[in-house]
C-alpha cells in the first residue's frame, strides 16, 4: 500500500510525545517508517520558584500538535485521519503529577527540572540504599511530605505526564515500565515496583495519618507490549477536537523519553546504549549486570522490557549553546544578512573543530537550570576567560560544545573506568547531533568511545514511541523487543560511526580537569544570582 491508503484503511501508528520544548507527533507505515508528522511549540514556566507547564498547556499543545499532523496528512495525501492501528504516548520523565479523588491536580505539574527535593533525595537514598535522585517522582512527594504541604492527604493518584495523558484518553491507570522506574526503584524480576522500598516508605509516612499506602496511589506497571487501554469517546475527541479519530485504537504503555530513546536507537539490548542530547541529556546504558554500589550520579532505570539501565541525567545540554547561536543570528540579521538557521548553526558548530583540544582554556557552564551532578543547587549560566586563554570563535564555539555534554562525561567516566562497563554501541540522537559529525565527534572525545548516528536519529522520541505501539498490534511472531528492533525495524542498520581521536581525548580531559575546578565559580554565581 501507499501512504495514503495506509492512512485511509486505518493501518498507520501513531507516536506522540511531549518533550521538554516541543510535541511531536509522528505517523508511521507498516514498515516503520514516518509518513506525516505535527509539532507544537511550548517552554516551561518559573513559578513561585518551580518550573511547571500548565494542565491547559498540556492539552492545547496535544491538540494543536494533532492538528498540525492532520493539516500534514492532508496537505501531502489530501485524506483525513478516522481510524488508527495504534497510538502511543511518551513525554519527559520524573517529575510530580498529584491529583485528587475527582482527578483535579493538586499542584501545578512540577518537572524534572526542578532540584527543590535534595532533603527528600537524600534521606530516601539513606533509607533504601539506592540512589533516589530530586528528579523522580518519590522525592518529589517526599519532599512535599517534609514540607507539611497541605494537599499530600488529598492525593488519590500519583503518575507521570506520559501517564496522565494515557489515564486521560484510556481511562487506564498505568504506566510503562520505563517511565515508571523513574518514580520509585523497579524489581527487575517482578516488574513492579521494589516492595521492600515501598514497605520502608510506607513506614516512614506511617505517623502522619494520611489515608493511602504508596501502592494506593501509583499507576499498575506494564512492560512493552502489554494491553494498556483503548481511545474513549471522549479521548478521541479530546485529542482530535475536529471529531474525526475514531475511538476504539489500542494504545501501547506509555513511557518516558528515556526509553523512547532506547527504541529510536535500538539500544534495548545488553551492552547497547544511547545518548539523547538535546535540551537536557542523558545516556542509558544497557547493563550486562548490576553495578558494583550506588553512585549518587548514576541512575538505576530500566528499559521499556524491564531490563536494568545505568542512567546519566543532566539538567541541561544545548539550551545556552542555542542562546549563543541566537546572539549571532541577531548580529547577521543587524547587518542586514539573510539568516538561514541550519547553516548558521552548521557553520558555528564546524568553526568548534578548528579550535585547541582543550578550547584553549575557555570554559562555559551551561546550567539554564540546577544541575545535580555537579552539587549546583540552581541555574547561572555563564562564560570564562583568563586573561592569557586563547579566545577566537573556534575555541569559544568548542568550548559551549564540549559544555553541553561535559556533565554527562563525568557520570560515564565511572562507568567505563571505575565499574569496567563494556558497550558494543553507543548511538547518539537529538538536536546535538543534526550537524554532521560534529556532535558525534565531540561526544566520542568526551567518553572516549565511538558514537554511532542513524539516519532516523532525527525522527527522536516520538518515532520511538510509534515503535513501541506498533510493536503491540504487529509482533505476531511473538518476538521480543530487542530482537523486533533488530529484525523488523533496522534490519542491521547500525548507522554512522565516529571513532574518538586521541588528541580531542585527551584535550577534553583537560578541559573537564579546569571545568571541575571552576565549579566553584558556577557555585558562587548560582549563591548570589539575586
Amino acid at each position: 500500500m501507499n501512504a495514503k491508503e495506509i492512512i485511509e484503511s486505518g493501518r498507520a501508528v501513531l507516536g506522540i510525545e511531549l518533550g521538554s520544548t516541543r510535541i511531536k507527533a509522528v505517523l508511521i507505515d507498516d514498515a516503520n517508517t514516518p509518513i506525516a508528522q505535527g509539532a507544537h511549540e511550548w517552554e516551561n514556566q518559573l513559578v513561585d520558584g518551580l518550573w511547571t507547564y500548565s494542565i491547559d498547556a498540556v492539552w492545547t499543545g496535544l491538540q494543536d500538535c494533532y492538528a498540525d499532523l492532520r493539516k500534514d496528512v492532508m496537505t501531502r495525501y489530501g485524506c483525513e485521519i478516522e481510524c488508527l492501528a495504534a497510538i502511543g504516548f511518551s513525554a519527559m520523565m520524573h517529575g510530580y503529577m498529584a491529583f485528587d479523588e475527582q482527578e483535579n491536580i493538586l499542584v501545578p505539574f512540577r518537572t524534572w527540572r526542578n532540584t527543590n527535593t535534595g532533603k527528600a533525595a537524600a534521606e530516601l537514598s539513606e533509607l533504601f540504599n539506592y540512589n533516589i535522585p530530586l528528579r523522580w517522582s518519590i522525592s518529589h512527594l517526599y519532599q512535599c511530605i517534609l514540607d507539611d504541604n497541605a494537599h499530600v492527604g488529598d492525593i488519590r493518584y500519583l503518575t507521570t505526564l506520559a501517564g496522565y495523558v494515557h489515564w486521560q484518553l484510556t481511562g487506564q491507570f498505568v504506566l510503562g515500565i520505563g517511565d515508571a522506574s523513574g518514580m520509585i526503584p523497579i524489581n527487575p524480576t517482578t516488574h513492579t515496583y521494589d516492595a521492600a522500598m515501598v514497605e520502608k516508605f510506607d513506614n516512614l509516612v506511617a505517623g502522619k495519618g494520611y489515608p493511602w499506602k504508596l501502592l494506593d496511589i501509583m499507576p499498575k506497571v506494564l512492560v512493552a507490549g502489554a494491553d494498556a487501554g483503548v481511545l474513549t469517546e471522549e479521548g478521541a475527541l479530546r485529542l482530535d477536537v475536529s471529531g474525526h479519530l475514531k475511538a476504539g485504537v489500542p494504545l501501547c504503555p506509555p513511557e518516558g523519553d528515556a526509553g523512547t530513546g532506547m527504541v529510536a536507537t535500538n539500544a534495548v539490548r545488553p551492552r547497547t546504549g544511547n545518548v539523547s542530547a538535546g535540551t537536557s541529556s542523558f545516556s542509558m546504558i544497557v547493563l550486562e549486570k548490576d553495578l558494583s554500589k550506588p553512585y549518587e550520579v548514576i541512575d538505576m532505570v530500566t528499559t521499556p522490557t524491564g531490563s536494568p539501565v545505568a542512567m546519566v541525567h543532566c539538567n541541561n545540554c544545548t539550551s545556552d549553546l542555542n542562546a549563543w547561536v541566537g546572539i549571532f543570528r541577531e548580529y547577521q540579521e543587524m547587518l542586514g544578512v539573510k539568516v538561514d538557521i541550519n547553516e548558521l548553526y552548521g557553520r558555528l558548530y564546524n568553526k568548534a573543530l578548528e579550535g585547541d583540544a582543550d578550547c584553549g582554556g575557555l570554559l562555559s557552564y551551561n546550567y539554564i537550570s540546577g544541575e545535580p551532578v555537579t552539587g549546583v543547587e540552581s541555574g547561572r549560566p555563564l562564560f570564562v576567560r583568563s586573561a592569557n586563554d586563547k579566545f577566537n570563535l573556534a575555541n569559544f564555539m568548542r568550548a559551549h560544545l564540549y559544555a553541553s555534554v561535559g556533565v554527562l562525561k563525568i557520570g560515564n567516566d565511572i562507568l567505563f573506568n571505575d565499574e569496567k562497563v563494556v558497550v558494543d554501541r553507543i548511538t547518539g540522537h537529538g538536536g546535538l547531533f543534526k550537524t554532521k559529525g560534529v556532535g558525534q565527534r565531540i561526544l566520542a572525545a568526551a567518553i572516549n568511545s565511538p558514537i554511532s548516528v542513524m539516519e532516523t536519529a532525527g525522527e527522536g522520541g516520538a518515532w520511538g514511541i510509534a515503535l513501541l505501539a506498533a510493536y503491540l498490534v504487529r509482533n505476531t511472531d511473538g518476538m521480543s523487543l530487542d530482537d523486533y528492533l533488530d529484525n523488523v525495524v533496522f534490519a542491521g542498520d547500525k548507522g554512522i560511526e565516529v571513532k574518538p581521536d586521541a588528541n580531542d581525548v585527551a584535550g577534553f580531559n583537560e578541559y573537564i580537569s579546569h571545568y571541575m575546578r571552576g565549579i566553584a565559580i558556577e557555585k558562587a554565581a548560582s549563591e548570589n544570582k539575586d
